[in-house]
């Protein structure tokens, strides 16, 4: 076994790595830049070592640099984790060279499965079906549009380097070819450093189905067994589960014997992932994944393996701990990837410190892998995931229920996140049936991030019933421990129910905009005390709540006789509400009415830091609603930003090129008519 691994990459794999690195004896080192300098992974390494600048081009995909870390430490193995430098051949090739054991296949097998043009030539000559596309090295502009002629379209562009959906584009008309091609381009050289591209054929209802395959370096191959990860969005996996739903054995079967004949024809060793489109009936290879996956976790769940020990244990020369036979399968797992991003604000990402974070208690059963810890801070520099959470159950049903209840439980505050989005979609009748695909995000409109009104009318009840709760004497009417009857407040009349009445006001910074948003943000509410329960008048309306204290934090009953449950607190003079991975503020404002601030209208601002890739428009242009005002890159991402309504440009105040902050102002507009 080996003694000693370094650690090149950062986040939840990170300290997933030293965990278990640590677990078998093997002494860790991590490597951090300048922005990591405090993060999670850091302070968990035996020692750590800083290699650069934020940017990961000048620290965390610098090979030369962690080579040298690697000596200097004494370190056998470098383990490149995902992403980073975990597929390049380049740096593969460079640890061989320099006595150091690469922790993945061989570089020959990153070549030819790193380029998905190769790849999809190799696995056509080896029998396994393929998309019909475009794969040619001749890479002109004019000979890929006439390759569209004979592939129709709807088409996707990808490009043949890299993975994570960076760089795709589907086009869906000629006339939509040139500017998507453009952007496929540009996009993957700055993601991968290589702007070629393949065409394929676009399935409008694809699944995405995944095999986990290992192989050590004695010519043994095995697979372990499927996951479906069809729940995409812009390409980039949100939800995934093991294993597939709906899928029959003998597909099960053929994708598994496709996928270790894949690693075999390219000699391939330690942890890959042979990615698959199926269309219902039939199955085409995509790509193969030459490093482990993010969502790794749901086939540990599934198996009772760790697949980074058994990366080691390949490494190290041993040969693979089960053969194919042996490889169990139990049950159903599913997992979440929690991001720092705001769904309602089109997915932008969210910076900034984590002035809370709470997960749900770990169990056999219910898994964290989080890369943060409370007051740590998600910066614009890297990937905003927070943390996966993964579940696992008896059956698929059992599963998603825990999976939501787990997101429930889970507090992030100082950022925006997508929790609230996830549970929404783990709650879609179709992803109940199984019925899922990788458009179904982007086509079911019950999907669309925001918060329905009957939540918030929700929230304001049970506040309201927390509110009553809160007064002096325990509920309405009860005896007060006072010290003047004019101080009680159990809305006690001479001449009619006990009744009282409060003002109770949303606070709508921190909340999602469709809270926000609501109208009005300030209600007055009565209370009276009935048989069973209370009365709540609410906008003139009466409705009928029965609440109980299970727990000092939570409140549970009915709300006009639907089962509701939240988590209820006093955070700093605000009665806090959290339900369905929402939280309200509620604060009592007996004379509070709810202004609009017009600061910033016709102002278009940054949403969020990053630089400027290009200005679309100019002074005095009129555009209409929709039309890209201009292009900004974040985390890795970019991000065309519209505009709201028609208008007339008045001021452009960037340029391309430029790097700005949250909140700049970077064009005004002003209503075309």
């Amino acid at each position: 076994m080996l003694k000693s691994v370094l650690i090149a990459n950062r986040g939840e794999i990170a300290c997933r790595i030293i965990r278990t690195a640590r677990r078998l004896g093997l002494r860790t080192v991590a490597v951090y830049s300048e922005a990591d300098r405090g993060a999670l992974h850091v302070r968990m390494a035996d020692e750590a070592v800083c290699i650069g600048p934020a940017a990961a081009r000048e620290s965390y995909l610098d090979g030369d640099k962690l080579l040298a870390v690697a000596k200097q430490q004494g370190c056998e193995s470098i383990h490149p984790g995902y992403g980073f430098l975990s597929e390049n051949a380049d740096f593969a090739r460079a640890c061989e060279t320099a006595g150091i054991v690469f922790i993945g296949p061989p570089a020959s097998s990153i070549d030819r499965m790193g380029s998905k043009s190769e790849a999809r030539r190799l696995m056509a000559a080896a029998g396994v079906p393929v998309l019909p596309g475009y794969d040619d090295d001749d890479q002109s502009d004019a000979k890929l549009l006439a390759a569209t002629n004979s592939l129709k379209y709807p088409l996707l562009i990808k490009p043949t380097a890299g993975g994570g959906g960076k760089g795709m584009r589907i086009v869906r008309a000629a006339a939509d070819f040139a500017e998507a091609l453009a952007g496929a381009r540009r996009e993957a050289a700055k993601s991968f450093g290589d702007d070629r591209v393949l065409l394929e054929r676009f399935v409008e209802k694809g699944r995405h189905v995944e095999i986990q395959v290992f192989a050590d370096a004695h010519g043994n191959a095995v697979h372990l067994h499927e996951r479906d990860c069809s729940l995409q969005r812009r390409h980039q996996k949100v939800i995934e589960e093991a294993p597939a739903p709906g899928l029959n054995d003998t597909t099960r079967a053929a994708m598994g014997a496709a996928a270790v004949a894949a690693a075999k024809a390219v000699g391939y060793r330690g942890a890959g992932t042979v990615e698959f489109l199926f269309d219902g009936a039939e199955f085409y290879f995509l790509e193969m994944n030459t490093r482990l996956q993010v969502e790794h976790p749901v086939t540990e769940m599934i198996t009772g393996l760790d697949l980074v020990e058994w990366q080691l244990r390949v490494a190290s020369g041993e040969r693979l701990p089960l053969d194919q036979a042996a490889i169990p399968r139990r049950g159903h797992a599913v997992e979440a990837r929690l991001y720092a991003e705001d769904p309602e604000r089109g997915f932008l990402p969210s910076t900034g410190r984590l002035s809370r974070l709470r997960f749900p208690a770990a169990t056999q059963d219910v898994r964290v892998d989080a890369g943060v810890e409370e007051g740590d801070e998600v910066t614009v520099h890297y990937d905003p995931m927070i943390a996966k959470l993964i579940v696992w159950a008896p059956d698929r049903a059992t599963a998603i229920e825990r999976l939501q209840q787990a997101l429930e439980a889970t507090e992030v505050e100082g950022v925006r996140t997508n929790a609230r989005f996830l549970w929404q979609v783990l709650g879609a009748p179709a992803v109940r049936a199984g019925d899922v695909s990788t458009r179904l995000l982007e086509t079911d409109p019950s999907l669309a991030p925001g918060v329905a009104a009957h939540e918030i009318h929700a929230a304001w009840l049970i506040a309201a019933a927390a509110r009553l709760q809160s007064m002096p004497g325990d509920e309405l009417g009860h005896a007060s421990h006072a010290a003047s009857p004019w101080e009680a407040a159990t809305g006690f009349r001479l001449n009619g129910p006990a009744s009282v009445r409060v003002a109770l006001r949303l606070d709508a910074n921190g909340a999602p905009a469709s809270v926000a948003e609501s109208r009005p943000l300030q209600h007055w509410l009565s209370f009276r005390r009935e048989a069973e329960g209370l009365a709540v008048v609410l906008d003139g309306k009466t409705h009928r709540v029965t609440l109980r204290r299970p727990a000092a934090d939570v409140l549970e009953g009915y709300v006009d006789g639907h089962p509701v449950r939240a988590r209820v607190e006093l955070d700093h003079g605000r009665l806090v509400v959290r339900r369905h991975c929402l939280r309200f503020d509620f604060v009592e404002d007996t004379g509070a009415e709810h202004r609009i601030s017009a600061e910033h209208e016709g102002h278009f601002l940054a949403p969020m830091p990053g630089h400027v890739l290009d200005v679309r428009v100019q002074v005095g242009q009129k555009v209409e609603q929709g039309a890209v005002l201009l292009v900004l890159e974040a985390m890795k991402m970019e991000h065309s930003l519209t505009a709201p309504w028609a208008a007339n440009v008045v001021e452009v105040k960037v340029q391309k090129g430029q790097r700005v902050e949250e909140g700049t102002d970077l064009v005004r507009l002003e209503p075309a008519d």
